[in-house]
């Protein structure tokens, strides 16, 4: 009976560290960046890409949340399918550059795609963008 006990304690040990290995690294730049991306323009969670974002990026976010206010995105809304991969990028020790291209599809719409430069900056021990722009 010990040998099937051991056996599925052993897969549970091996599927939680691949559990854990698929999570964002959120104390790297790439993955700060990656975090803002999946908040801002694939879950349209405005509140979330605020936690991530200092400076100028956060006064941007919190505009884009000015000007949102009232518009209530939730399960009902009609959200766009963005496919993203990073086309550029420039790390140095404490800032980092990511350019992201994003494929966009709407229901019932043309498929288009996006470009988004995100700067990120580590602010004592911690990565957190500084700065994004979007492109056409």
């Amino acid at each position: 009976m010990k040998r099937p006990l051991a056996s599925f304690a052993l897969l549970l040990r091996l599927w939680i560290l691949f559990l854990g290995g698929c999570r964002r690294d959120l104390h790297t730049a790439r993955g700060v960046a990656e975090e803002f991306v999946d908040q801002h323009y694939v879950r349209i969670n405005l509140q979330k890409a605020q936690e991530h974002s200092v400076g100028l990026a956060l006064q941007k976010v919190n505009e884009e949340i000015r000007l949102t206010s009232g518009q209530a995105i939730d399960a009902s809304t009609r959200k766009p399918r963005v496919h993203y991969r990073i086309v550029e990028k420039k790390e140095a020790e404490r800032q980092a550059s990511f350019l992201f291209e994003g494929r966009i599809e709407v229901e019932d719409a043309p498929e288009f795609t996006r470009r988004w430069l995100i700067v990120t900056r580590k602010e004592g021990d911690r990565w957190r963008v500084s700065n994004f722009t979007e492109y056409d």
